[in-house]
């Protein structure tokens, strides 16, 4: 689980690929409950999903 004690420092957050644009995505905690499930970096890339 991630520590709730945060202090800015972005390096050590998780992250990962956007499966469209392949930007890297980074961790937020409003994906705390389904980071597993997020695969996508905006709404656009959303849109553009592979079938």
């Amino acid at each position: 689980m991630m520590k709730t004690s945060f202090k800015g420092n972005k390096s050590f957050l998780p992250s990962k690929p956007c499966i469209v644009c392949k930007k890297e995505m980074t961790w937020r905690k409003s994906w705390a409950k389904n980071w597993e499930s997020v695969k996508y970096c905006s709404d656009a890339c959303r849109r553009k999903k592979p079938d």
